[in-house]
């Protein structure tokens, strides 16, 4: 398959983002972006490339080998992901990991009377994590996962903090715990609570007037979102805030401890990183390779829902079998 033509459906941050991995590959091209806004609002980067409604999405089914489904919010991909699986071959980036179960059902019922081929939950985590974790058990049997995110932003939590009566602005990023991470790498293999993992750091902007008091109260106990972590809350001014935290950086670990020989004593330490400057950029760099991987699997007639689990790397890849052996073996 020598150009593999991507659809865009929601032009937010990852939407633009997909757009730009779309042009830094040598084998994909943008084939539309489909948007609820008015068409006449998008501005693409992309020359050419016309702009469709939602609503009309099923006027267009041609001219697309798979459409990443960006959303934008929460609760678009349950309803939109299976929805454009009865049209397209879909790929998207479901992140509630409690409820990839319930979604993949839905996407591979939808994927299976229609035909198509859909991907869900394509991303770091759940995505390239979520690899890490598999072949770690996989390869280390007798041993333990460890998973540390940051230090980064969290949308979720910073949204939280934005909610908080008397907050004009604010961001929140996850910290590891160094100490933690490094009881993991010595094999230790110790049990550690959500507290002991990680640190919320908080930058608030407050209103004029705010009870700053209140504030940090509401924060560090919030339920679902700061009331099991030690929270760290820290007041600025907006200029500081749009100077110094501007950015979607994030990023983290995944540890496999484990261990071999006749009793255990040969300790193993598996472990994967990431440092991201920019989140959504590296997520839509993820989902434009499992998108050529859904486009292959179409063209071999595959059907139903996938995950990260259920594809080859070799289908990720723009270059050829022979190229991949040569220069990547």
């Amino acid at each position: 398959m020598s150009n593999i033509r991507i659809g865009i459906v929601g032009y937010g941050n990852l939407g633009k983002g997909v757009e730009l991995a779309i042009r830094c590959n040598p084998d994909t091209s943008l084939a539309f972006v489909a948007t609820r806004r008015d068409p006449a609002t998008v501005q693409l980067k992309t020359d050419n490339v016309p702009v469709y409604r939602y609503a009309d999405l099923a006027n267009h089914t041609a001219d697309a080998d798979v459409v990443i489904v960006c959303g934008g919010s929460a609760t678009d991909l349950p309803q939109q992901t299976p929805e454009l699986a009865k049209l397209f071959n879909v790929v998207d980036s479901f992140d509630t990991h409690a409820r990839i179960p319930e979604h993949f059902a839905k996407v591979d019922a939808a994927a299976k009377e229609s035909g198509h081929v859909a991907m869900i939950s394509v991303g770091w985590d759940p995505g390239m994590f979520s690899l890490a974790r598999l072949y770690g058990n996989c390869i280390l049997p007798d041993g333990k996962d460890y998973t540390f995110w940051g230090k980064g932003v969290s949308q979720g939590h910073s949204d939280a903090i934005r909610r908080v009566n008397g907050v004009q602005d604010g961001k929140q990023y996850t910290v590891p715990i160094e100490a933690a991470m490094d009881a993991v790498r010595r094999g230790e293999q110790p049990e550690l609570t959500t507290r002991q993992k990680h640190l919320r750091e908080c930058y608030v902007v407050a209103k004029p007037d705010a009870d700053r008091k209140q504030i940090e109260h509401d924060i560090k106990t919030m339920p679902n979102y700061f009331d099991e972590y030690d929270t760290v809350v820290h007041f600025i001014s907006q200029e500081e805030l749009n100077r110094d935290h501007a950015g979607i950086p994030h990023g983290g670990f995944v540890m496999r401890s484990g261990k071999s020989g006749e009793n255990g004593e040969h300790k193993h330490l598996i472990e994967y990183s990431l440092k991201l400057d920019s989140n959504p950029e590296f997520t839509t760099n993820v989902l434009v390779a499992f998108a050529r991987a859904a486009a292959r699997l179409a063209a071999e007639k595959a059907t139903g829902c996938k995950t990260v689990f259920d594809i080859a790397p070799a289908y990720l890849s723009p270059l050829s079998g022979e190229e991949i052996r040569a220069h990547l073996l």
